[in-house]
C-alpha cells in the first residue's frame, strides 16, 4: 500500500518528466519568477504554461504567493530533496547489488581459470616413427 511519502515522489517524479517542467524548475532554483518570465523561453501560450505551473504546484515542487497584483512562483526545496534521498538510496543498493556481482564473477573466472590452464599445458605427444 503506498504511503503518503510515496505518493509525493510519484507526484514529484511524474511532473520531473515532462522537459518544459523540469525547465521551469531549473529557472526557479535560481529564483523565484511571475508567470511571463518563466514563460518567455517557450514557444507556448500563456495558458500552457499555466497549466504546467499548476502541475508543479499540485506535485509540491513550487508554491505561489501575492504580490500586489503579480503571483511569483517558489521552488519548494524539499520535495526535491526527497527525490533526490531516493535516488541516492537507489543508486547505493544498486551500486552494492552490481558491486556483489562482479565480485561473484571474479570468483567463477579465477575457478574456471586453473581448469582452462591445466587443458592448454598438456602438449600432446608425437609418437616418433623410426624409419628403419
Amino acid at each position: 500500500m503506498p504511503t503518503a511519502v510515496d505518493e509525493h515522489l510519484d507526484a514529484a517524479f511524474a511532473a520531473l518528466a515532462d522537459p518544459t517542467r523540469r525547465a521551469i524548475v531549473a529557472r526557479l532554483a535560481r529564483g523565484d519568477a511571475i508567470v511571463t518570465d518563466l514563460a518567455e523561453p517557450f514557444a507556448m501560450t500563456l495558458p500552457a504554461i499555466s497549466k504546467h505551473l499548476k502541475v508543479l504546484e499540485r506535485s509540491g515542487l513550487i508554491t505561489r504567493s501575492r504580490h500586489a497584483q503579480f503571483r511569483p512562483c517558489h521552488l519548494e526545496r524539499e520535495p526535491l530533496d526527497a527525490a533526490l534521498a531516493w535516488i541516492e538510496d537507489a543508486r547505493r543498493e544498486w551500486r552494492d547489488r552490481f558491486d556483489k556481482l562482479d565480485a561473484h564473477l571474479r570468483e567463477l573466472q579465477a575457478d574456471a581459470e586453473p581448469a582452462k590452464t591445466a587443458k592448454t599445458s598438456k602438449k600432446p605427444t608425437r609418437r616418433r616413427r623410426d624409419h628403419a
